[in-house]
């Protein structure tokens, strides 16, 4: 189980990584760093914090299997709505309603929150290594 989902999670965070580099790209080639909190966190959320979940689950293995789905699904969709959620709400490209937006915002940062708290408790839940 922790080697499937090892895989997804990584590719999951390079898909983050291009995103997040290309902002910066942007930002930096257009002189406008307005983009500059929703860069940081695809880059630290996105790729880097789904990336070090992809490596973990690679490394060891989880006593309860299916706490490694639930976290991974919680990582995967609260990464993406935090980070779709800000850029809704710092940018509205489509004038979406405005606690709308916030409301994304809200949800997937609690679900990202939730998504570190079930880490947190797997990280001791691991096999011991023989």
């Amino acid at each position: 189980m922790e080697k499937v989902w090892s895989i997804r999670l990584i590719r999951f965070a390079t898909i983050f990584g291009f995103i997040g580099t290309f902002i910066g790209s942007q930002m930096s080639g257009s002189m406008d760093y307005s983009l500059r909190p929703i860069h940081a966190h695809i880059l630290l959320v996105g790729w880097l914090s789904v990336f070090a979940w992809g490596i973990f689950y690679k490394v060891y293995k989880v006593r309860y299997k299916k706490l490694v789905s639930l976290h991974s699904y919680l990582a995967m969709t609260g990464a993406f709505g935090l980070t779709f959620g800000m850029w809704m709400y710092s940018i509205n490209p489509f004038n979406m309603n405005q606690t709308l937006a916030m409301v994304l915002f809200i949800i997937g940062g609690s679900l990202l929150l939730l998504a570190f708290l079930l880490f947190m408790i797997i990280s001791f839940l691991v096999e011991k290594e023989d």
